[in-house]
């Protein structure tokens, strides 16, 4: 064989050689979730919620405080349309950790309303954080006294797919009000409704969101909005058919003129992950989040309300992530 043939042999098997190391030295220490890289440099998606809500502040600041905190974390957070809309996301694997209140993560959990027949079993718990309560605004010259009096205004009950749009279906027929027959119905999120609510195109929304809520803030303060609460039997016969819910009252002055208490209902929010996602990457998450509140406590005021003692309590028989599990057993929040 000729010289020339031989060193094109010898420079070929080099290539070769070359290529497999850097191959190998690339697949070292990596783990598939959900067609996402977990070890090394995971990705894990992160919808939240609308970006005049409670969760989208706090999301983006968990999103960075776990990828300077977790070792190998890259969380990409982004705006959604909710609860619904996140558990969709996370059950079609189009996202691995979100937030949802414990209700809606109950239907999705065991196939019913919204998730009929489309059960989704592989929903965790990583943390209980706080209550989020049903927050009526109505316009101050829409007549509207009491949630009965909405059948027939304008009215928007929350994007299609968010929490207050499910709310929604539930609370307005305990009033004797057909969902959504019988309202002028506008399937907005907080951001349009405020300015429809400005503009006098709406005469009253649903907001549910964590205390203080920008998208209440807005409505009160440049939309003539007022908040109206839920009747003492209303919230009996709903926390009767739906034990999730909480009694809570919004403080007076929670708002800029708010002068009375206003008493409604509220379910606990949650911070949930599906069941593919490495449990050690989930405990360093949970115990990154638990132990450094005091870094997410410029996001928003809602941090305060946080109490780990609370984080696996009320949790409507969903299954814990089984890292959470380890870290709350390690705190003795768990036996």
């Amino acid at each position: 064989m000729q010289q020339s043939a031989w060193k094109r042999i010898i420079l070929l098997s080099f290539l070769i050689f070359f290529v497999c190391m850097i191959s190998a030295c690339g697949d070292e220490g990596t783990e598939e979730v959900n067609g996402e890289s977990v070890g090394g440099q995971s990705t894990l998606n992160f919808p939240t919620a609308s970006t005049t809500g409670t969760i989208y502040p706090l999301g983006s600041a968990m999103a960075n405080l776990w990828e300077n905190k977790v070792e190998g974390a890259n969380v990409n957070a982004q705006a959604s349309n909710g609860g619904v809309d996140n558990l969709n996301l996370m059950k079609e694997g189009e996202a691995q950790i979100s937030f949802a209140t414990t209700g809606i993560i109950w239907e999705a959990y065991n196939g019913e309303r919204g998730f009929k027949d489309r059960e989704y079993k592989d929903v965790r718990i990583v943390a209980g954080l706080y209550y989020n309560p049903n927050q009526l605004v109505v316009h101050k010259d829409a007549g509207i006294e009491s949630i009965a009096d909405l059948k027939g205004k304008r009215f928007a009950p929350g994007s299609v797919g968010s929490t207050p749009e499910v709310e929604s279906s539930i609370i307005l027929p305990e009033y004797e009000i057909d969902y959504p027959d019988d309202i002028k119905e506008n399937f907005v999120g907080f951001t349009e409704a405020i300015d429809l609510m400005r503009n006098k195109q709406i005469d009253a929304a649903l907001i549910q969101a964590g205390l203080p809520t920008a998208g209440v803030t807005e409505m009160i303060s440049t939309a003539d909005g007022q908040l109206i609460g839920i009747e003492p039997e209303v919230r009996q016969s709903l926390m009767d058919d739906y034990p999730w819910y909480s009694e809570i009252t919004i403080p007076s002055g929670t708002y800029e003129g708010q002068t009375e208490d206003i008493d409604t209902l509220a379910i606990k929010m949650m911070l949930i992950a599906d069941a593919s996602v490495d449990d050690d990457t989930i405990y360093e998450m949970t115990k990154s989040f638990w132990e450094n509140l005091e870094e997410l406590e410029s996001s928003h005021a809602i941090v305060k309300q946080m109490d780990i003692e609370n984080a696996v309590t009320e949790l409507a028989d969903i299954p814990l992530h089984k890292g959470a599990e380890q870290y709350y057993q390690e705190k003795g929040i768990l036996e």
